[in-house]
């Protein structure tokens, strides 16, 4: 599942964006929608890349048994999607390089996995480094220190 968001980060590399990726799946393992990150490439913040997976998923009665997969721990915006859609588990590539709100959503009973990836946490890292100004813009930081409002 993590290499459908893997593949999602790496296209958004590609259109100039900010390179993290997301897929929601059921349970079982099908797959229900995928996005990236394009809040640049669209000039729309709210396009992260689970809210992009969620809108592609389409309408689902239940989200209680979906897997959303990330490639970054989620950010409080993401987090707030997955809490208030009853989304039972999220997968994500790494929380190295920035710490979203999974710690809350354990709190709150969903299923957290950190799978720690080295690719997720590289692309990532790499891209931060050469983008520090849009990185700050897109988790809500001021710039001067870093750290999410």
């Amino acid at each position: 599942m993590l290499a459908v968001a893997l593949e999602e980060a790496r296209q958004g590399l590609a259109e100039g964006g900010i390179p993290i990726g997301a897929a929601l799946f059921t349970r079982d393992g099908r797959l229900l929608g995928r996005g990236h990150n394009r809040r640049v490439q669209e000039n729309d913040p709210s396009v992260h890349a689970e809210t992009d997976a969620f809108r592609k998923a389409g309408r689902q009665r239940s989200y209680r048994d979906t897997v959303m997969v990330t490639t970054l721990s989620p950010c409080w915006y993401c987090s707030g999607l997955v809490r208030q859609f009853g989304i039972g588990t999220v997968v994500m590539g790494e929380a190295v390089n920035f710490q979203g709100g999974h710690e809350w959503l354990r709190e709150q009973g969903v299923a957290v996995i950190d799978l720690n990836n080295a690719e997720c946490i590289r692309m990532l890292g790499d891209w931060i480094a050469a983008n520090p100004h849009v990185w700050n813009e897109d988790i809500g930081a001021d710039g001067a220190c870093g750290h999410a409002r």
